[in-house]
């Protein structure tokens, strides 16, 4: 079976753009891959989060994971950063990665466009973006397309470090990105992004969430007036709706007597139906976090196999004298 691995980043609570960007496909390739998710806390910390908010965000994507299917019998969940190898092969893969290769990655581009301090974690993050995915013997990674350029970025790795040391030692990885959704509209019907502060957060209190809703931004185009089909409300619902239904909106609105408030509450009612099992399943993990810490140890102890084992191979071909597996040093059974 194929290897399918991506992860997300703990930025707080999963929103519906990460959702339809990345996670559902990861849930839709249970079956179809071997299936490796992780949180990417090593990543999380080009932001400089506070240690208290970095772990109760951590706690937060894992609880999200698996309320919205994730299954720990179908795929391996675990936390990047109880993997140490992810780090080392950053290092080992950074020496054969240019820096002009890093010059052009988009996230850092945007974030120094935007006004956001750099770091140098934030500038090497492709190449350890690159190491997770290379680490595995990774066949296709679930992507939104903003994060297209990221495996593109470890395949260029791949390929350098395949080259100078004359051998195929490194798998190329190909995205798998669902081309209708890859990028979803948030309430200001830019992309959806917590820094934009313009996302809908499907585990919010209710009323919470239907503030969220109700704030998508409209025009002023009064109730009776018919209204343009394809505005910032009907392009959310066509995430959860289906086009007969999409139409159907549409088709008020260009009728005319069918208000903004009157879309914005039914999306918000099929919001609420869509992710009312995740809803739930969500609450049952809050309360039995010992489940899921055990759901941790046991994808830690996965990944750490999978990992050391590759890990053989790639110190024999760079040439270290004397190595030793983490498991080996952890004095673990493997």
């Amino acid at each position: 079976m194929k290897r399918s691995l991506s992860g997300i980043q703990p930025s707080g609570n999963i929103h519906i753009g990460n959702y339809f960007g990345a996670l559902k496909q990861f849930v839709d390739l249970q079956d179809k891959y071997d299936g490796l998710y992780f949180v990417a806390d090593y990543h999380a910390l080009t932001s400089n989060p506070k240690s208290e908010n970095l772990k109760s965000m951590t706690i937060n994507a894992i609880l999200d994971y698996l309320a919205l299917g994730l299954d720990p019998k179908k795929s391996t969940i675990f936390l990047q950063s109880d993997v140490p190898l992810h780090a080392e092969l950053m290092w080992i893969l950074s020496n054969c990665t240019p820096i002009s290769l890093l010059e052009r990655g988009h996230a850092y581009k945007d974030k120094i466009a935007k006004g956001i301090k750099a770091n140098t974690g934030l500038f090497t993050y492709p190449v350890l973006m690159a190491a997770d995915i290379l680490l595995y013997d990774t066949d296709v990674v679930p992507v939104g397309k903003d994060q297209k350029q990221h495996v593109e970025f470890a395949r260029d790795i791949a390929i350098k470090f395949n080259e100078q040391y004359g051998k195929e030692v490194f798998k190329l990885p190909n995205d798998l990105i669902l081309e209708n959704v890859s990028i979803v509209p948030g309430t200001d019907g830019e992309k959806m992004s917590k820094s934009y502060g313009n996302i809908i957060n499907m585990f919010l209190p209710e009323k919470e969430l239907k503030k969220q809703v109700m704030s998508i931004v409209t025009d002023s185009t009064a109730l009776e007036l018919p209204k343009n089909p394809d505005n910032n409300i009907t392009k959310i619902y066509e995430l959860f709706a289906t086009k007969e239904e999409v139409m159907q909106m549409k088709e008020k609105f260009m009728t005319g007597g069918y208000g903004y408030g009157h879309a914005k509450t039914e999306l918000f009612n099929t919001i609420m139906e869509y992710f009312k099992e995740a809803r739930l399943n969500r609450e049952k993990l809050v309360n039995n976090m010992d489940y899921v810490d055990d759901i941790l140890k046991q994808g830690a102890k996965k990944a750490n196999e999978l990992a050391d084992k590759k890990m053989k191979i790639i110190k024999e071909v760079v040439g270290f004298y004397k190595w030793y597996t983490i498991l080996q040093v952890l004095k673990v059974e493997v």
